[in-house]
């Protein structure tokens, strides 16, 4: 299962792009095993795209074809990391060919494209930086992997 991470605004050089390329470097590893991967990023321009609706637009241009769309919204459900792995295997075993995990605008996404999606993920009530939610949802997806390979990195 392809994973993909399509995202409003561009994250230049920086410890935060270098923190996603190392754990979505790290997924693609521990991933392959578990016929998880490769995990892609979608940069959505958001100087071109600035309303929801027009972000919601690019958006829908990047999504492969029949993804499954799981929205990071503040409305949406928390999950525990070992539950987040969980529900990672069960899409990979339901036959799910892309998974795409959207983080919308400042604004967040437009309620018509927030609708699409199977699922809404929450990092919690805490308003987070897009640029470290992007860091949180790659380190969350390479420890979702390292949980289903039985790997130490994950400790409870």
């Amino acid at each position: 299962m392809r994973l993909h991470i399509c995202a409003i605004g561009r994250i230049r050089k920086g410890p935060e792009r270098a923190l996603i390329d190392d754990y979505l470097l790290r997924f693609d590893r521990a991933g392959r095993a578990l016929s998880l991967g490769p995990c892609i990023e979608h940069e959505v321009d958001d100087r071109k795209a600035n309303s929801p609706a027009a972000q919601a637009q690019a958006l829908a241009r990047v999504l492969p074809e029949a993804a499954t769309i799981i929205a990071m919204d503040e409305r949406g459900m928390m999950r525990a990391s070992r539950a987040f792995a969980g529900d990672l295997a069960r899409w990979r075993d339901a036959g799910v060919s892309d998974l795409a995990f959207v983080i919308g605008g400042a604004d967040g996404l437009d309620p018509g494209f927030r609708d699409m999606a199977s699922q809404l993920l929450s990092f919690g009530p805490m308003v987070w930086p897009h640029m470290l939610a992007r860091v949180m949802l790659a380190e969350q997806i390479y420890r979702a992997a390292t949980i289903l390979a039985g790997s130490p990195y994950h400790r409870d």
